[in-house]
């Protein structure tokens, strides 16, 4: 808890010398929308998230019908990425966020915070964990 306080004490430190020395801009950094719950990430809503074995590196195949069914994590404006979770383009333009450089994905059958139906569904999808 002090090393998350410190850290804030020091960004907005770092905000209040930029506004002093005359700079209009400084970088916001905002955390992933996801918490860890029970030994598995989540969605800022509680919903598990899950990862897709057929993604690549930092790059989603799950698109159209399958994007459907297993919505994305997706970055609002203005997010920006650090530490062990980044972001990347999917194939309509949209940032979706990535763990270890994992596109994160919801799926449409869990119905409540703590379910897991989507874990090991065909094979492909798994719970991600940190």
């Amino acid at each position: 808890m002090k090393r998350a306080h410190r850290f804030a004490t020091g960004l907005l430190l770092a905000g209040l010398l930029a506004g002093c020395a005359g700079h209009s801009a400084y970088t916001a950094y905002t955390a992933a929308p996801v918490r860890i719950s029970d030994g598995l990430l989540t969605g800022s809503n509680g919903m598990t998230l899950y990862t897709f074995d057929k993604d690549s590196a930092g790059k989603s195949s799950c698109n159209g019908p399958c994007a459907s069914n297993w919505p994305p994590l997706l970055a609002t404006p203005g997010d920006t990425a650090h530490g062990d979770y980044s972001l990347t383009t999917r194939d309509d333009g949209r940032q979706q966020w990535t763990y270890r450089g994992k596109p994160l994905y919801f799926w449409i059958k869990d119905q409540k915070p703590g379910d897991q139906t989507g874990d090991g569904f065909n094979g492909v999808w798994r719970v991600a964990k940190p």
